[in-house]
C-alpha cells in the first residue's frame, strides 16, 4: 500500500502487455493503451480512506474524476471475469474499493478489489482485447501484475487544449463521402466555489455543445463575469457526491451526460 500515498499520481502498467490503465473517451469505460504515457488519461489520483477498520485505496481519473470500478456485469466477449468501469463514489463504496498486495515478484503488485476479485488485463494471445476486467483469485496469473508509476506533481496546472475547429459548412464539405461527427450537446451545471474549495448546493445551468475545454471555460468566465481574467479560472470535477474535485484539463468526454463544474480561482486556497 505503500506505493499508494493518498494525493500521489500514478500510472499503472500491466507486465504482461506494457500497456497503460486508461480512461476511455466515453467517460465510462477503462481499457489498456500503448504508447499514451503522457496522456492525462493514464493517471489516476490516489484517494485513501478508512473503511470497515481499514484503509482502502481508491483511485479517480485524472481526466474525468470518476473512480476505478468493478460492476456485477459479465466483461465484454473474449475478456474474462466481470466488467471495469469508471464510477461514481456515492452512498455505496463497494464498488470502487481496492486493496493494493504483493503479487510474489518484486516490482509489481495485484490491486484486490473488495469482492475479493482481482484487476486484470486480457488479450494475452489477442491483442484487440484490450479492456480490462475483475477475475477470480483462482485464476492469478502475471495478467494480474501491475507496475506502479509515480507521476511528480507540477506546481501549476498544464495549459489547456486549443479549440477544436468545427465544419460549418464548406466548400470541401460538398466532396464528403461520410457524415461529419455530430455535435454532443450536454447539460453543465457549475457552481463557484469559496477560497477553500468549498460550495453551496446552488447550481446554475447552461446548454454547451461540443467537447472543447477551452471553449467552455470562456462561456463559464463569461457567466461569472470574469472574463478578462478567464486564465485564472479553474474547473474541477467529481466522481459522484463524495469524490474529490479533479480539474478538468482535457476536452469533455464522448458523451451527452450532466456534467458538475466547481469553479476555483487560481492563487487562493482551494485550487
Amino acid at each position: 500500500m505503500e506505493q499508494f500515498p493518498d494525493g500521489a499520481h500514478v500510472r499503472l502498467r500491466s507486465r504482461v502487455h506494457a500497456g497503460y490503465l486508461h480512461a476511455d473517451e466515453d467517460g465510462v469505460g477503462v481499457s489498456l493503451r500503448r504508447w499514451r504515457r503522457r496522456s492525462m488519461n493514464v493517471a489516476w489520483k490516489v484517494h485513501r480512506i478508512l473503511h470497515d477498520g481499514s484503509t482502502s485505496v481508491l483511485l479517480h481519473s485524472a481526466a474525468y474524476g470518476r473512480y476505478l470500478a468493478a460492476s456485477h456485469d459479465p466483461a465484454p466477449p473474449g475478456h474474462l471475469g466481470l466488467r471495469v468501469d469508471l464510477g461514481d463514489y456515492d452512498q455505496d463504496v463497494d464498488p470502487i474499493l481496492w486493496k493494493a498486495v504483493g503479487s510474489g515478484d518484486a516490482g509489481y503488485v495485484l490491486l484486490r478489489h473488495v469482492s475479493n476479485r482481482l484487476l486484470r488485463a486480457n488479450g494475452r494471445y489477442r491483442l484487440w482485447h484490450r479492456g480490462v476486467s475483475v477475475d477470480d483469485v483462482d485464476n492469478q496469473s502475471t495478467m494480474m501484475h501491475w507496475k506502479v508509476e509515480t507521476i511528480p506533481t507540477s506546481p501549476r496546472p498544464p495549459a489547456l487544449p486549443a479549440p477544436t475547429r468545427r465544419n460549418r459548412g464548406s466548400f470541401r464539405g460538398l466532396f464528403l463521402l461520410h457524415e461529419e461527427p455530430v455535435v454532443l450537446q450536454r447539460t453543465v451545471r457549475f457552481v463557484r466555489a469559496d477560497n477553500y474549495g468549498n460550495f453551496p448546493d446552488n447550481w446554475g445551468t447552461l446548454q454547451f455543445q461540443g467537447r472543447s475545454v477551452f471553449e467552455l471555460r470562456a462561456e463559464m468566465a463569461r457567466r461569472l463575469n470574469y472574463a478578462l481574467f478567464f486564465f485564472r479560472l479553474l474547473m474541477c470535477v467529481r466522481g459522484g457526491r463524495y469524490g474529490r474535485l479533479t480539474p478538468l484539463l482535457i476536452d469533455l468526454p464522448r458523451n451527452e451526460e450532466t456534467l458538475d463544474i466547481i469553479v476555483l480561482f487560481i492563487g487562493t486556497q482551494g485550487d
